[in-house]
């Protein structure tokens, strides 16, 4: 259980400088996250030689495909270990630690600014999107994913639904943005405007969390998430089993063949510097 006394910002780097954690959400989440990098980087207008900042870049996989398309990325990442991992599997790019709420870039830099799920991770988000503004050229692009609501997004929604009936959500983490926050379109087009963009928009991105038994969820929230694992880790022995019983009946209802496919959509939200 983090101490009450540390930030948001202090337990999320650190979760995030962990190589277990690191590593767990590389093996366990990446399969998921990948799917929307296509329409993530075609919502910024990412193509041949499109200077892009790939912010909460982690393990280096939407640099590597906006490279791919002939742009010149730049990832960064506020953890350390996020950024060596980076480097080692894709040396030909640039990534640098940096926080996505002081970014150490000059005005007009980029294109484009794309962010794939990072935004649920960082204490001000209207921060990090009024840094966006700043270090676009004019008619730049601003483009992140972040979860869909709960209700759609069973992975997530399950396990936190789970929790509230078995177990307490209230275990003395450091408070923060609500994790779901920018699942809401209105709730995108108004930090959006709010920073300073202009023609917002949202949609969702069909994603799929595939797993080989039903087991599988509670496993990979476990090994791979910084809050929702810290969440399960608090849970008395007997909610946890009964949290992993009731993942385990999800679960089973996604049946697909001889595994299961767990929905997990993305929202897509891109905005336009004036």
């Amino acid at each position: 259980m983090a101490g009450s006394a540390q930030s948001f910002q202090e337990f999320e780097r650190a979760g995030w400088e962990d190589p277990a954690t690191v590593s767990g959400y590389d093996e366990n989440l990446s399969g998921v996250t990948i799917q929307s990098i296509g329409a993530l980087l075609d919502a910024a207008a990412v193509g041949d030689g499109t200077q892009v900042l790939d912010v909460a870049t982690g393990a280096g996989y939407v640099a590597d495909a906006a490279a791919r398309r002939g742009a010149h990325p730049v990832g960064i990442d506020f953890a350390a270990a996020q950024v060596g991992m980076a480097r080692q599997r894709y040396p030909a790019l640039r990534f640098e630690q940096a926080d996505a709420q002081a970014l150490p870039f000059e005005p007009g830099t980029f294109d484009a600014v794309v962010n794939a799920f990072g935004m649920c991770h960082l204490p001000d988000p209207d921060l990090a999107l009024r840094e966006a503004l700043r270090v676009l050229k004019p008619g730049g692009r601003v483009a992140f994913t972040v979860w869909d609501v709960p209700e759609r997004a069973v992975g997530f929604g399950a396990l936190y639904a789970a929790v509230r009936a078995h177990g307490t959500l209230d275990v003395g983490l450091p408070a923060g943005p609500n994790f779901f926050l920018f699942s809401d379109p209105d709730a995108c087009a108004k930090a959006l405007l709010g920073a300073g963009f202009v023609s917002p928009s949202c949609r969702q991105v069909p994603q799929s969390w595939r797993m080989a038994t039903p087991d599988q969820l509670f496993q990979m929230v476990a090994a791979g998430t910084v809050r929702a694992s810290a969440t399960l880790r608090a849970q008395s022995p007997q909610a946890r089993e009964a949290i992993r019983a009731a993942l385990r009946d999800t679960v089973a209802a996604y049946v697909s063949g001889d595994a299961f496919d767990v929905p997990m959509p993305a929202l897509l939200a891109t905005a336009v510097r004036p």
